[in-house]
């Protein structure tokens, strides 16, 4: 694998405390870049960017983001991978090339909802420089396409949940799609690289970390932009099951999660839970039916997912 680094005019000379850090993987995220970059002249230098092109192999793409990267104010650099290393190992990459001492993890899909958004970042890691916090996301900003309506319906009533209910399980809620983190504690408690699949290697690291640490949750969100159609959704879920088990062995505090709960139940049935899964994604998928009940039905096709993944 060879890896390419691409800075721009002001990487040099930049001394930032705060490094965000932005992966992404076919998808552009130039509008993301862009926001942030409006806040440049009120950092006066706190803040760098570093951007992990994941193996996407789009030339064309990796050739915009370094062209939108050269005519930013704040400094960037956009790191290049030959092959993709999935989203552990391109965190763990991202904070190799960052030089502040603290990190915040984005996702390229996300949008500040507030224009300060950066400001009040700066402002809470040269003030408190906590171990870890979470800002939260929303759906302020998100596509309301109808095919999107059952990803909206289920982060609103899981992800996007205000700061003050966050805080009172903060373990459960962290997110690397807005989530900064001091370096040292980075540096003690990496992601952990045998996840493969989709999700769950940043519920595993908070569920790590806070053992440890404590986690703050600042009210500081961003809309997750990424709103997925049912079938994508699906076969994100399908994907996650060995991750899902993965969780639930090192941290017995997910078997008391309604998720884990309803995995179990699900075992217990007379017939096996691929079963299940197949009636109820066949249910998400039906257009006629109310959202709330599509949206329960995929749940409940993640939650036989895991039921086949769990010994």
């Amino acid at each position: 694998m060879t890896t390419r680094e691409i800075d721009n005019a002001a990487w040099p000379d930049a001394r930032p405390r705060l490094s965000v850090l932005i992966p992404f993987h076919r998808n552009d995220p130039s509008d993301l870049i862009r926001r942030l970059d409006s806040e440049a002249a009120a950092l006066a230098g706190a803040i760098e960017l570093v951007l992990l092109d994941d193996g996407g192999g789009d030339a064309a793409l990796t050739t915009r983001v370094a062209q939108r990267l050269a005519r930013l104010a704040l400094p960037a650099r956009l790191v290049v991978l030959s092959q993709n290393v999935g989203r552990a190992r391109g965190r763990n990459r991202l904070a190799a090339a960052a030089r502040g001492r603290t990190f915040l993890f984005l996702d390229s899909d996300m949008r500040p909802d507030a224009p300060d958004f950066l400001q009040v970042w700066a402002d809470l890691e040269a003030v408190q420089t906590p171990a870890v916090a979470i800002g939260g996301f929303s759906l302020l900003q998100a596509p309301d396409a109808p095919e999107f309506a059952v990803h909206r319906a289920l982060a609103a009533a899981s992800e996007c949940i205000p700061a003050a209910v966050r805080a009172r399980t903060p373990e459960k809620y962290v997110y690397t799609s807005n989530l900064m983190v001091r370096r040292d504690v980075f540096s003690a408690e990496a992601f952990d690289t045998g996840f493969s699949g989709w999700g769950w290697e940043d519920v595993e690291w908070g569920l790590r970390v806070a053992r440890r640490h404590k986690v703050l949750h600042p009210d500081n969100p961003a809309t997750h932009m990424g709103l997925d159609t049912v079938a994508t959704l699906a076969a994100k879920y399908a994907s996650s099951g060995a991750s899902f088990a993965r969780v639930a062995e090192r941290h017995p505090e997910v078997h008391n999660w309604p998720g884990y709960r309803a995995a179990r139940l699900l075992q217990r049935l007379p017939w096996p839970p691929a079963v299940t899964a197949r009636l109820a994604l066949k249910a998400a998928e039906q257009p006629r039916l109310p959202v709330r009940a599509r949206a329960f039905a995929l749940r409940l096709y993640r939650a036989a997912v895991y039921a086949g993944a769990l010994p």
